[in-house]
């Protein structure tokens, strides 16, 4: 017996690669490749939607803004031009998930740091109180990295239509208050063509790791 192994060592090396290689392609045929959904308006929560696009179901891209950072610098679409962003909606004085939220959210900072590609953008839902100095304040406690991650304000009617008719991630707040807000915690994942291709719990590991998971993957598109 071990002479007739010894006789056809090569067939049976041969044999054994050729049927390793083939388990490999097959596997790699048959393993479903990685996608990301691109979300429309009529894909998501009604709630969470201005009620003039919720039939959109194509095309749907984040629009153009204009708002002031953490700096009193004027940020714009122009800052995210190309890149990969997160972004969500606070306030500084919340301290309900807001606190779990920032603090996931400079995990995801620490994980992006070095990748040119990606930042990070958080809208105030209450601009009324969150002027430059307090969002400067908020920086300095979850050190925050100006070039990569800016906290805005601005106008609140402004940041409405944001975040209703271009994110899709905020809910109504008081019928009887304009433009009242009510953010939640997710984070919104938006690709190099300014269109949405995730929503994140921001207060959940979980989301956070899968978060960074598709990050990653656009990155590599």
């Amino acid at each position: 017996m071990k002479s007739l192994l010894y006789k056809y060592r090569k067939f049976f090396i041969v044999l054994i690669v050729f049927s390793v290689v083939t388990i490999s392609l097959f596997y790699s045929a048959l393993k479903p490749q990685k996608t990301l959904p691109i979300y429309n308006p009529a894909d998501v929560n009604p709630e969470l939607v201005d009620s003039t696009i919720q039939y959109k179901s194509k095309y749907h891209t984040i629009a153009d803004f204009s708002f002031i950072n953490q700096n009193g610098d004027t940020i714009t679409q122009k800052n995210y031009e190309g890149k990969i962003y997160v972004a969500d909606f606070f306030f500084t004085t919340c301290g309900s998930i807001c606190p779990k939220m920032s603090t996931n959210l400079v995990e995801v900072q620490k994980a992006v740091l070095n990748n040119p590609k990606v930042m990070l953008l958080s809208h105030t839902v209450f601009p009324e109180v969150d002027s430059v100095s307090v969002l400067k304040a908020y920086a300095v406690k979850y050190g925050v990295v100006d070039s990569k991650w800016n906290l805005v304000t601005g106008d609140k009617k402004e940041i409405y239509t944001m975040a209703r008719k271009s994110y899709l991630a905020v809910k109504l707040g008081r019928p009887d208050q304009l433009y009242d807000m009510v953010h939640t915690e997710n984070f919104v994942l938006v690709d190099q063509k300014r269109r949405v291709r995730g929503f994140y719990d921001g207060t959940k590991k979980e989301d956070i790791t899968r978060l960074l998971e598709d990050i990653d993957f656009l990155s590599k598109e």
